[in-house]
């Protein structure tokens, strides 16, 4: 069995995210190595992302780079009709032969980021951080606020209780 190996690179820069359309990445630069390997009727994709992206941070919105290293793979077969059988496997039209791969690649890009996605302790907006704070339910001694979830954390219930807003009541009265 025979197998044929090709090699491509790729740059992914500001003006394909701005092509593409997608929600998640606008600016970028990403560098992409593809290795093709053909089997018999099946070709094997490897793909190799490395470099940069600009996000909005969850926190205080401002954008953040973060950097991107990840590898994907995408299997393609000959068949009748295009489809994509699952994430990695993809049937193209053996009458045209060919595939985009263009979303695939911004698709590697968009599912390298994580879930959160926040600047460095101390690096976020400063003003906006401290509209956040102004905005954040008080502590009492006992409660710790947890600045890597942004969130605070409350030790006493019945503190917690007192906390709630009254308008809340008329739906406890009806249950």
């Amino acid at each position: 069995m025979q197998q044929d190996i090709q090699c491509f690179e790729y740059l992914l820069d500001n003006a394909f995210f701005t092509n593409i359309g997608g929600e998640d990445v606008q600016k970028g630069k990403v560098n992409i190595s593809l290795t093709i390997t053909k089997k018999e009727e099946m070709f094997y994709f490897i793909f190799q992302l490395n470099g940069t992206i600009t996000i909005s941070c969850d926190r205080c919105l401002d954008d953040m780079d973060y950097p991107i290293e990840t590898t994907a793979r995408l299997f393609v077969k000959f068949g009748k009709d295009y489809t994509e059988e699952s994430d990695e496997i993809v049937v193209i039209p053996k009458t045209e032969g060919i595939i985009n791969i263009a979303w695939f690649l911004y698709e590697f890009v968009a599912l390298a980021i994580p879930i959160k996605h926040v600047h460095a302790p101390g690096k976020c907006n400063k003003q906006m951080s401290s509209k956040l704070k102004k905005h954040t339910v008080k502590l009492s001694d006992d409660d710790s606020f947890d600045e890597e979830a942004n969130s605070v954390i409350v030790t006493d219930e019945e503190e917690m209780e007192e906390s709630i807003d009254p308008h809340w009541d008329i739906l406890k009265e009806n249950n």
